[in-house]
C-alpha cells in the first residue's frame, strides 16, 4: 500500500491519491456484453443453455432450480450453518422493517388532504453471485427486504457449478426468504434473462445485486435501453476506509483492510491517521496476516490499489473520507460517535473498536449491497423502500379547491399554461354559480 503525508500533497496529488482502480470497461467488454443480452433477447432458453455451456461449463435440463434440489440443499448443510443463517435472517428482518417506509396522511390546508401510499414493486429480479465464492449472505441481503416489502413475485439467478447445481448455503438461504424460482444463470446472461425475459425466466420490473464486471456492464446497459429495466444502484469494485487514532489495534485495522482486499483484485482498502506510528504498525500486521489467507494473491493486488494516508488531526481524516465517499467507513477511534455528526458521504458506517465490517457483511441486520465508488455521496444502500413505489395522493373537497384553487391559477399563468389554469377555474366557476 502507498504510504502519503496528506499535507505534502497538492491538490492534484490528493484527487489522485483518492483516485479507484480503473473498472469501467473497455470498449471490448462492453461490446461482449451487449453481444450477450442481444443474443438473449432473440434466442431466449437456447442462448442462455449455450452460455451457461460455455461460461459455466455445464449442461443444463432445466434452467430452474426444482423442488428436490431445495430439499437435497438443505439436507447437505450443517445444523450449525443453518443455525447461523437463520440468525443473520431474523436480524437483517428486525432491522428492515424498523426502517422501512411507512403511509402518510396530511391535511394541507382545510379541506385538502394529501397522502402517500406504497405498492411494492411487482416483480423483482435478484442476482447472487458465487464466482469466487457462494454469497449466501447476499441472498438474504436482497430476500428480506424484498419479502417485507410485499412484492408480488421474486426472480433470483445464480451461477450453477460444473455439476449443474447451485450452491446449497444460496439456494437455503433464499427459500428461507420464501423465493421459490431460482434459475441457474450467472453473468450478463442472467442480467438480460430478468430484464428481457425468455421461454423460462420471467421478466422482472427491477433488477437489484451486485456481481462481477460482466454483471456491472449488464446492469448499466439495461436501463439505458428503452425496453429495458431499472435496476438498484451503480455498483463498482468493493471498498473500505479506515479512521484510526493511535490507540487504535493494528492487527485490528489490518484485517479489517485485507477483508476487503480479499473481495477481488480491484478492491480497494485505505487508511487514514493522524498517528505514523499507527501507519507503521497496521503496515506490518498486515504483512504478516497475508501470508496466512488462503486468498492472499487476490488481497496482495487489491493492496496495491490501496493507501496508507498521514492526516493532521482526525478532523482532517474525516474532511478526506468525505471527498472519497467510501462504501463502508470504519471509524476505530476512542471517541468513534463524536465523529460520526461530521460524516456526510458514506454507504455504511462502522462505529468503534468493536465493530468490524464483516458484521454488517453478514449478520449485524443493516444492508450490505451499498453504493461504491464514489455513488455515496448521493446514494443509499438497499432497503425495503428500494423495492416499494412511493405513491402520492391528493384529494381536495370544494371548500378545499375553494381555498387553494386561485393560487394554482395564479401559478399557471405565469407560466403560461392556460389549461392548467382553466381546469381549476372552471371548477371554481362551477361552485361560484352553484352557491
Amino acid at each position: 500500500m502507498k504510504r502519503i503525508d496528506w499535507d505534502r500533497l497538492d491538490q492534484a496529488g490528493r484527487i489522485a491519491a483518492l483516485a479507484r482502480p480503473a473498472w469501467r470497461n473497455s470498449t471490448e467488454t462492453r461490446a461482449a456484453v451487449a453481444r450477450t443480452i442481444a443474443q438473449v433477447r432473440e434466442r431466449g432458453d437456447t442462448a442462455l443453455r449455450e452460455l451457461t455451456r460455455r461460461f459455466d461449463r455445464c449442461e443444463l435440463e432445466s434452467l430452474r432450480v426444482g423442488e428436490a434440489e431445495f430439499a437435497a440443499a438443505e439436507e447437505s448443510l450443517p445444523d450449525d450453518l443453518k443455525r447461523a443463517i437463520a440468525e443473520a435472517h431474523g436480524r437483517i428482518e428486525t432491522f428492515h422493517r424498523a426502517c422501512a417506509p411507512q403511509p402518510v396522511r396530511v391535511e394541507t390546508a382545510p379541506g385538502v388532504v394529501c397522502e402517500r401510499i406504497l405498492r411494492p414493486i411487482d416483480r423483482v429480479g435478484l442476482y447472487v453471485p458465487a464466482g469466487g465464492a457462494p454469497l449466501p449472505s447476499t441472498a438474504l441481503m436482497l430476500g428480506v427486504p424484498a419479502q417485507i416489502a410485499g412484492c408480488r413475485e421474486v426472480v433470483l439467478c445464480t451461477p450453477p457449478r460444473a455439476d449443474g447445481r447451485c450452491d446449497e448455503t444460496v439456494l437455503y438461504a433464499a427459500r428461507l426468504c420464501g423465493i421459490g424460482q431460482v434459475y441457474k444463470l450467472g453473468g450478463a446472461q442472467a442480467i438480460a434473462a430478468m430484464a428481457y425475459g425468455s421461454e423460462s425466466v420471467p421478466r422482472c420490473d427491477k433488477l437489484f445485486g451486485p456481481g462481477n464486471v460482466w454483471v456491472t456492464e449488464a446492469k448499466l446497459q439495461v436501463p439505458a435501453d428503452s425496453d429495458g429495466v431499472a435496476v438498484d444502484m451503480p455498483a463498482g469494485p468493493s471498498e473500505v476506509l479506515v479512521i484510526a487514532d493511535a490507540e487504535a489495534d493494528p492487527r485490528h485495522v489490518a484485517a479489517d483492510l485485507l477483508a476487503q482486499a480479499e473481495h477481488g483484485p480491484d478492491s480497494q482498502s485505505m487508511l487514514i491517521s493522524p498517528s505514523a506510528r499507527l501507519l507503521d504498525a497496521a503496515s506490518a500486521c498486515i504483512d504478516v496476516q497475508l501470508l496466512s489467507l488462503p486468498r492472499a494473491e487476490t488481497a496482495a493486488k487489491a493492496l496495491g490499489h490501496g493507501c496508507l494516508i498521514l492526516a493532521g488531526s482526525l478532523q482532517q481524516a474525516v474532511d478526506i473520507s468525505n471527498a472519497y465517499a467510501p462504501e463502508h467507513l470504519i471509524i476505530n477511534t476512542v471517541a468513534a460517535r463524536s465523529l460520526l455528526p461530521g460524516i456526510a458521504n458514506a454507504g455504511s458506517i462502522f462505529l468503534g473498536a468493536w465493530s468490524p465490517e464483516s458484521v454488517g457483511d453478514y449478520c449485524s441486520g443493516t444492508n450490505h449491497v451499498l453504493p461504491t465508488y464514489g455513488a455515496a455521496r448521493a446514494w443509499s444502500g438497499l432497503s425495503v423502500a428500494s423495492f416499494q413505489k412511493q405513491v402520492t395522493v391528493q384529494e381536495l373537497s370544494a371548500d378545499g379547491l375553494r381555498g387553494i384553487g386561485p393560487c394554482a391559477v395564479t401559478l399557471a399563468r405565469a407560466e403560461q399554461l392556460d389549461a392548467h389554469a382553466r381546469a381549476v377555474s372552471l371548477r371554481l366557476q362551477t361552485l361560484e354559480d352553484a352557491a
